[in-house]
């Protein structure tokens, strides 16, 4: 399938590896020129370069080193290009924990990380997608939105303010009617680094290996796996496309079943 946004620009956070890469790399893959942030430069540079190597010259891919959730970093970001079509927002969740253990600072940091930062890239990017008549905003948050988890009270929390404004804004008539889509993209257990950080701190916890935890975690997943971020990132493109131009306001949800519920 032809997504039709060859030649659009976006904008993709934390893309140097991961669920974010995942997304850099299919939306390039569909001829769609790439500024894919993130805040190591060794790292981005080297997968920034094997991703403008794949795709070839007729799309560019720009990596801008910076930290997404600070102000000095967005402007870093568009001080290289100020227009968008499409941005895909993802900064890295906070540590899980007990919620006894976090105080004002900790909150203030997953609030500006996992919902600020999402916002102020929207504030920065949505009145020249209105102007164009084209706009696509995904969002990458949790599946913890959705089935809270309890040591991600930090994550879920943030993100789902995010959630809330969101849900207002894209039903906004001014914007949904002018072909600008906000939506959010729900990720549950994808082979990141992420997710072997959760590992750990459930086989330190539980004193089981990292690949007992795993095997478990996997058996709870009806698709028996983890999700690949090649999936993830064919999801986001589709939400990109022309073809999904009458989705806005959604949260979708991909865990491979494993939320348990009918809606």
């Amino acid at each position: 399938m032809d997504l039709g946004i060859a030649g659009k620009w976006a904008l993709v956070g934390g893309a140097s590896k991961g669920l974010g890469h995942g997304c850099a790399q299919a939306l390039a893959r569909e001829g769609v020129n790439v500024v894919m942030v993130a805040r190591g430069k060794e790292v981005l540079d080297a997968s920034a370069g094997a991703l403008q190597a794949e795709v070839g010259a007729s799309v560019q891919v720009i990596g801008v080193a910076a930290d997404i959730t600070a102000e000095e970093g967005r402007a870093a970001i568009f001080s290289r290009r100020a227009d968008f079509d499409i941005v895909v927002t993802n900064a890295g969740g906070p540590p899980p924990g007990d919620f006894r253990d976090w105080g004002w600072q900790e909150w203030m940091d997953a609030i500006n990380a996992n919902m600020y930062s999402s916002i102020a890239l929207i504030q920065a990017t949505i009145d020249g997608m209105l102007e164009r008549g084209f706009g696509r905003i995904v969002n990458i948050t949790s599946s913890s939105v959705k089935a809270p988890i309890d040591v991600l009270g930090l994550s879920g929390g943030a993100r789902s303010g995010l959630t809330g404004f969101v849900a207002g804004l894209a039903r906004n008539p001014k914007i949904a009617a002018e072909g600008v889509t906000i939506n959010n993209l729900l990720p549950g257990r994808f082979d990141t680094d992420r997710i072997k950080q959760l590992v750990q701190t459930e086989a330190d916890r539980s004193g089981d290996s990292t690949d007992a935890v795993r095997e478990r975690q996997q058996a709870h997943i009806p698709a028996r796996r983890f999700g690949t971020t090649e999936e993830f990132g064919a999801v986001c493109a589709f939400m990109c496309s022309q073809q999904a131009a009458y989705l806005t306001g959604q949260n979708i949800l991909l865990d491979g079943g494993a939320y348990p519920g009918t809606f």
